[in-house]
C-alpha cells in the first residue's frame, strides 16, 4: 500500500528576503503560501522527491502571484508598465519597493478595535474545537460586539458550559436549537442577531487577525449585500486533507471579485456554478436583505439534503439582483477531515446537496440549465472519472463512487420534497 507522504504549510513572507525554498529532494511535500504583509497573494505545492533549481522556484512563484498582482496594479496607475520585471530573481529591492506602492491603500488602513458585527458560530458536539474558535476570536485585532454560538441538536451541556465559562470583551450568547440542521442553526443566529451586518463561521476555523476588519470594509460600500471571503488550509497532513484541498478547497482564489445578476446571466446555459463564489466557513451578509429575500432554505445542508444551503442563497441574492463581494483580504484557516472515511461522507453529503440545491434553483429560474448540468456530471463527467480511474480508483477517484451515490440521493431528497 501507498503511503501518501505529509504536506508541510510554509507561509513565505515576501517583504522579507524572499529566500527560495527549495531543496534537496524529500520525502515529505510542501504547500507554500506568498504574503506581502497580511495579504494573501499565492500558493504553490513543491511535490516530494523533487527538486527545482533557483530559477524554476521563481517562475514558479511568479505564475502563484501574478494574477493577484495584476488585480492590486489595476488600483495603482501611477506604477511603471514594467513593474511585472522587478521580481526578486532579478532586482528583488526595487520589486520590494514596487511592492510596497502597491499595497500601500490596503497595509495603511487604521484598524478599528470593534466593529458593529454579529458574528455566529453554529456548532453541534464539538466544545474543545470551539472553544479553541472562541479564544481564537476574542484575539483579533479588530473584534464583534456580538457573537452568537448557535448549540445545534446538543447530546450533552458541554458546548453550553464551554460558552458560559468562557470571557469575552463583547456580548456573547449562547442559544440552543434543538432541531437539527445546519441551516435552521444558521436562522436561528440570524434572529438573535442585534447588528445589521452578521458573520458565519464554522467552529473548525480559526481566524486572521484581521477577518473581521476586512469583512467590515467590505460592508463600507452600500451596494454590497454579502461577501464570501478566503480559505485557506491550516494543514495537509494525511492523504484526505490533501485531497480535499486539491480537489475540493474552499479556495477561490487571491484576487477580489464582484459578483451580480448578470453572472447568472452569462451562465444560464451552464447551470450557474454559485458554488464558486466562497464558502460557508467565512461568509456575511447585511441582516435587512435577508428579511427581504428570505434566510437559508432548511432543506439543505447537514441534517437535511446535505449541503449547499449557502450556494443557494447566494443564487438567490443574486437573482434578486443584489451584489456579492468576494474579498480575499478576509481570511480563515480550515481543519479539513483526516481520514479517507469522514472524507467520503463528506463528499456524500456535498453532492447529494449539490444536487437538491440545483434542483431548487432550477425551480427558481427555469432558464437555468441545471437539470442537464446534473445530467452532464453523471453521464459524462463521472463516466470519463469511471474510466480513467480503472482498476484502482486512488488518489482523487478514492471519492467517486461517493460523489456518484451522493448525486443520486440528492436527486431522489429533492422529488421526495419538493
Amino acid at each position: 500500500m501507498k503511503i501518501h507522504p505529509p504536506y508541510h504549510i510554509k507561509h513565505i513572507r515576501l517583504q522579507e528576503d524572499p529566500t527560495p525554498v527549495y531543496s534537496d529532494p524529500s520525502p515529505t511535500g510542501s504547500y507554500l503560501v506568498f504574503w506581502w504583509s497580511d495579504i494573501a497573494l499565492g500558493d504553490l505545492y513543491l511535490e516530494p522527491n523533487k527538486k527545482i533549481s533557483e530559477k524554476e522556484y521563481y517562475r514558479l512563484m511568479r505564475h502563484a502571484i501574478l494574477p493577484a498582482l495584476r488585480f492590486y496594479a489595476t488600483e495603482q496607475q501611477h506604477l511603471q508598465p514594467d513593474w511585472q520585471k522587478l521580481l526578486p530573481d532579478n532586482n528583488y529591492k526595487a520589486w520590494a519597493i514596487t511592492l510596497e506602492a502597491l499595497f500601500l491603500n490596503y497595509t495603511s488602513t487604521i484598524v478599528a478595535e470593534r466593529v458593529p458585527v454579529s458574528v455566529i458560530i453554529c456548532t453541534h458536539n464539538r466544545a474543545s474545537q470551539l472553544q479553541q474558535c472562541l479564544t481564537n476570536l476574542s484575539k483579533l485585532a479588530c473584534q464583534a460586539v456580538e457573537i452568537i454560538v448557535v448549540d445545534n441538536a446538543p447530546t450533552d451541556a458541554a458546548t453550553e458550559i464551554t460558552v458560559k465559562q468562557f470571557t469575552y470583551a463583547g456580548n456573547l450568547a449562547y442559544v440552543r436549537e434543538p432541531r437539527k440542521g445546519l441551516d435552521i442553526a444558521r436562522n436561528t443566529g440570524l434572529k438573535h442577531a442585534a447588528y445589521s451586518v452578521v458573520a458565519f463561521v464554522d467552529d473548525d476555523v480559526s481566524v486572521h487577525h484581521l477577518w473581521l476588519h476586512h469583512v467590515w470594509d467590505s460592508f463600507r460600500n452600500p451596494g454590497i449585500a454579502a461577501m464570501t471571503g478566503l480559505v485557506l488550509a491550516s494543514e495537509l497532513q494525511t492523504e484526505a486533507q490533501y485531497l480535499f484541498e486539491k480537489h475540493w478547497s474552499f479556495n477561490r482564489g487571491y484576487a477580489d471579485k464582484i459578483y451580480t445578476k448578470s453572472f447568472l446571466l452569462n451562465t444560464y446555459a451552464q447551470g450557474p456554478p454559485v458554488w464558486e463564489i466562497g464558502a460557508g466557513a467565512n461568509m456575511a451578509f447585511r441582516k435587512d436583505v435577508l428579511e427581504a429575500t428570505g434566510t437559508f432554505n432548511e432543506l439543505l445542508d447537514a441534517g437535511a439534503a446535505g449541503c449547499s444551503g449557502d450556494s443557494e442563497l447566494w443564487y438567490r441574492l443574486l437573482l434578486h439582483g443584489y451584489t456579492i463581494h468576494y474579498n480575499p483580504r478576509a481570511i480563515v484557516y480550515h481543519q479539513h477531515r483526516k481520514d479517507i472515511k469522514s472524507l467520503r461522507k463528506q463528499i456524500f453529503y456535498y453532492m447529494r446537496g449539490h444536487a437538491a440545491a440545483a434542483l431548487i434553483q432550477q425551480k427558481q429560474y427555469k432558464g437555468a440549465a441545471y437539470t442537464q448540468h446534473l445530467i452532464r456530471l453523471l453521464l459524462k463527467g463521472y463516466t470519463r472519472s469511471i474510466l480513467r480511474g480503472f482498476p484502482s480508483y486512488q488518489a482523487r477517484y478514492t471519492t467517486l463512487w461517493a460523489q456518484i451515490s451522493g448525486v443520486l440521493s440528492g436527486l431522489i431528497f429533492y422529488y421526495k420534497n419538493r
